[in-house]
């Protein structure tokens, strides 16, 4: 017969035995966004531990709370819930879902987040680059041979909410849906050196240029070297088009460098809406959406110089305008001067 006594003794040695093999569990700070590795932080906030921190360094002077009353969110709480709606994209509400806060207090911490970043737009956006000029035309050179190249510059449209006023036909663009269209310039490694958000959707890319502060630079003989554009932009000097309806071999292996190379922008393109979802739509209204894409770029330019890893990208092709300025006749010439120096 079994003892009962005996039974308990096993059983509490058994237990003891159990707990000594078993692995301590380690629960982490929830409240504490940097408690996880690496590859969490990435998928949500699109940095790594190291590159938030950096973040909590340079925009922490402009986003600090005054004050430690009401229980006020601390410097990497705010910079969290930034990078989560830049990354994501998602409703105001599902941010605060997922950071255990209320939809005001989300909405606060990403204004506070794209203004101080908006902030560093010159630091970090330079034009021709954060490299000497000689090492972004060689950079350029490498991948099609195509010389005196010192950006590519394109534009792309960020869908918007249905904008109210009388000017809410200026922001549909010629796909018929609200966007503002944003000019970008980007080196061979895909990082901008120049961005100009403020147009609405139905502005042409050409108009866009013509009344940007970088081709006055540029017109001034301000930067020795030139841009890439596709065929919607009139063929100037410094802003070099491809043939509309090449006639020789020459012209033929032009318009092929010229191409391979121009794709950095709409390679650039792809990664920064990769990067940051949110710039697929943005619910928001114009004003807002163009600060919000300059801090996204401002953001992009970080993480390239600071090595993140790069998401999977998509590129962001899009059918060219029609011109709608006629070529310079200066920019004929150095156009036909390239192809017969170098194609």
């Amino acid at each position: 017969m079994a003892c009962p006594f005996i039974d308990d003794v096993m059983d509490e040695e058994a237990l003891i035995l159990r707990r000594a093999f078993r692995r301590e569990r380690f629960f982490r700070d929830r409240s504490d966004p940097l408690a996880f590795d690496d590859s969490h932080l990435y998928e949500r906030y699109r940095f790594c531990g190291d590159g938030i921190r950096f973040l909590c360094r340079l925009l922490g002077p402009k986003i600090q709370h005054r004050t430690t009353q009401n229980h006020a969110l601390t410097i990497p709480q705010t910079v969290c819930i930034g990078l989560r709606f830049f990354a994501s994209g998602i409703f105001l509400y599902a941010v605060g879902d997922a950071e255990n806060l209320s939809k005001a207090t989300v909405c606060r911490s990403i204004r506070q987040m794209y203004l101080a970043l908006k902030g560093f737009l010159n630091i970090f956006i330079t034009f021709p680059g954060h490299k000497r000029t000689c090492f972004i035309k060689e950079e350029f050179y490498k991948i099609a041979g195509f010389p005196n190249v010192i950006g590519a510059l394109d534009c792309t449209h960020i869908r918007i909410k249905h904008p109210s006023g009388v000017h809410e036909g200026d922001f549909v663009n010629r796909k018929s849906y609200h966007s503002i269209n944003v000019q970008m310039i980007c080196d061979a490694d895909c990082t901008f050196s120049n961005v100009e958000a403020k147009w609405p959707g139905s502005v042409h890319d050409s108009r866009v240029f013509r009344a940007s502060t970088i081709l006055q630079r540029l017109s001034q003989g301000e930067y020795a070297g030139v841009l890439l554009g596709d065929k919607g932009y009139a063929c100037q000097p410094f802003l070099l088009t491809p043939f509309a309806d090449p006639q020789t071999a020459a012209q033929h292996t032009y318009n092929l460098a010229h191409a391979r190379s121009r794709a950095r922008i709409e390679m650039a393109f792809g990664l920064l809406k990769s990067r940051f979802q949110c710039l697929h739509h943005l619910r928001v209204t114009p004003e807002r959406a163009c600060d919000i894409t300059v801090a996204c770029t401002v953001l992009h330019n970080i993480a390239c110089l600071r090595k993140e890893r790069a998401p999977r990208v998509a590129l962001d092709m899009d059918w060219d305008n029609e011109a709608i300025f006629p070529d310079n006749v200066n920019g004929r010439l150095v156009r036909d001067q390239y192809v017969a120096n170098y194609f």
